[in-house]
């Protein structure tokens, strides 16, 4: 928390008698740079006190509030508006910030909690699809986003590595496989045998007998089908594993619904023991109806257990591995009465820590160009979006800038950082209608807008270098003195240092809600109020002493351009 923000915080709670967190909570960044840097909406007070809130903030805005930080405090309605002094800003925060360099924006109040993020989770043997796009970057973000608050962050991917569709798999790979093809591309391969058995079974009706048979075979250990799922398993998570290095993500657990096979019975009968299971024409249920929740089946009849149960037993694994402090599962917004049953399950079983699990839920991905379907015709590879994205990277970057070095490098960040920002950039629970106009645009809502804004700092800042013939100030390395800062004060530069000041905010929001997309709104505005200074305030051209405290100013928002981006798993170009 900034200087500031605490002593407002610290303020309000001592005049009105609420407690810190609850004044925390409700402290706001007012949208209208007029309305002051925070303010404090006086509802809550008004059954308290029995006034109408207009009057409380009137009154509160009496006291004395000035201070170091505030320059002043003013009523507005219902709300206490929080005036921060601009020098404070520019000769105290600014400072700071280049200081601080990549580590400015984090906070330490997570320190000492562990928190669990379970997301992608790709099924071994299928395609990485789009569809597990948004769960990936979403994800990823979320952990990065926590990890700049000081939480220990154990990011895991649960494969769906076990089911039926294995007996299918053996059954197609001993009829028609090649196994030099199988290594040449495996999880391509698997899918097309995958879709050549259904094919093949509905002229052939013995084959999903078959495949039911093969699958029994592999529960019971049989060494032939084992070996075949270990090998499906291995080769595919290797090509998971290639496409997440070209997407800078990485895992601290693979383990997949398998590994929690021999955990299932012991599931099982802990909720029988609490009397949730009952039987139901041969299969067992747990009747979750006095609590509006629908019945969930917990095994088939033919001894098969489901997702819930697999679920429930990799919950109590974790917990008991991590003792997490939350959990939380970046799964799409259609399995959201999954996740009712089994945290109501987890509850019910006596696990007081199933509070502290919770569902992040988002919308669908729509393509509004439909030629990027495989030859299937039905499902398109996310490995052949981000291809296409690099591609079309590749051509602008080499139409805007032919003279660029190590084009290729800048054209996977470009395009890479606009198929990723194209999704955060949207509220996740919302469907995303992917458009590849729109997030290759360089002047638009995108990173490549945010990217290009971040390149030109980066150019200004080797500019005045060069013209310096030296690395101190003119680079944003030194600090300028007091008295360039105090030149400071046009109303672009007051946007630019009062955006940056919020950046800790804006991630601690982002995590507080679950939500990456308001650090990438926030973003895209910082870029927008710098290209705005950039056209309306000279920097290379500016008097000796103004020059100094821009391009310290500048050089702030780099900072907060880079980190922010690198939180959202965007790479930031120095050229482009």
């Amino acid at each position: 928390m900034l200087p500031v923000r605490k002593e407002i915080v610290t303020r309000i709670a001592s005049l009105t008698g609420l407690p810190s967190p609850e004044v925390e909570a409700s402290l706001e960044i007012p949208h209208d740079p007029k309305l002051g840097e925070y303010a404090f909406p006086c509802f809550p007070l008004a059954r308290r006190l029995k006034k109408s809130p207009q009057a409380i903030a009137a009154e509160l805005a009496e006291h004395t509030w000035v201070s170091e930080h505030l320059e002043r405090v003013e009523s507005v309605g219902p709300y206490l508006n929080f005036y921060v002094h601009r020098s404070y800003l520019f000769k105290t925060l600014l400072p700071q910030i280049l200081r601080a360099g990549p580590a400015y924006g984090t906070l330490a109040e997570g320190e000492g909690k562990t928190v669990l993020v379970d997301y992608s989770a790709p099924n071994i043997a299928k395609p990485f699809s789009v569809g597990h796009l948004r769960s990936t970057v979403i994800g990823n973000a979320l952990c990065r986003l926590y990890r700049a608050l000081g939480y220990k962050v154990v990011g895991i991917n649960h494969l769906g590595d076990w089911g039926t569709q294995f007996g299918k798999l053996i059954v197609a790979y001993r009829r028609w496989g090649d196994a030099a093809r199988l290594l040449e591309e495996p999880v391509q391969y698997l899918y097309q045998l995958y879709v050549r058995f259904h094919q093949e079974a509905e002229n052939e009706p013995v084959l999903e007998d078959e495949a039911r048979t093969w699958f029994r075979r592999l529960e019971k250990g049989d060494p032939e089908a084992r070996e075949l799922w270990e090998h499906f398993r291995a080769l595919s998570l290797e090509d998971f594993q290639r496409l997440y290095r070209y997407l800078g993500i990485s895992f601290d657990s693979y383990m997949g619904e398998s590994d929690y096979n021999d955990q299932l019975a012991g599931t099982i009968e802990l909720a029988r023991a609490r009397g949730l299971v009952k039987e139901s024409e041969g299969a067992l249920v747990a009747d979750l109806e006095q609590y509006g929740i629908p019945t969930c089946l917990l095994q088939k009849k033919d001894g098969a257990a489901l997702y819930i149960t697999r679920d429930l037993a990799a919950a109590i694994y974790r917990y008991q591995t991590y003792s997490f402090d939350r959990m939380l599962y970046v799964v799409g917004a259609e399995q959201t009465l999954h996740f009712q049953q089994f945290f109501k399950l987890l509850e019910l079983m006596g696990f007081s820590w199933a509070e502290n699990c919770l569902h992040v839920p988002f919308g669908l991905i729509h393509f509004k160009d439909g030629r990027m379907s495989t030859r299937q015709g039905k499902v398109i590879f996310l490995e052949e979006v981000l291809k296409r994205a690099v591609e079309l990277a590749r051509e602008t970057v080499e139409e805007k800038n032919p003279t660029l070095p190590d084009k290729d490098s800048v054209a996977r960040a470009v395009g890479l950082g606009a198929v990723i920002f194209g999704d955060l950039i949207n509220d996740r629970i919302k469907d995303v209608e992917f458009d590849w106009e729109k997030v290759l645009d360089f002047a638009g809502e995108t990173a490549p807008y945010i990217q290009y804004s971040h390149a030109r700092i980066c150019s200004i800042l080797r500019r005045a270098a060069a013209a310096e013939g030296a690395s101190g100030k003119a680079s944003g390395n030194g600090e300028a003195t007091p008295q360039e800062l105090a030149l400071l004060g046009e109303p672009e530069e007051e946007a630019l240092v009062i955006a940056m000041a919020h950046f800790s905010e804006e991630i601690v929001r982002a995590v507080r809600d679950n939500r990456p997309s308001y650090l990438a709104r926030y973003l895209l505005e910082l870029a927008r109020d710098f290209n705005k200074f950039y056209h309306n305030c000279p920097v290379l051209t500016a008097k000796k002493e103004l020059r100094e405290g821009r391009l310290q100013l500048v050089a702030g928002v780099r900072i907060v351009l880079r980190n922010g981006l690198a939180l959202l798993g965007i790479e930031a170009p120095q050229e482009m």
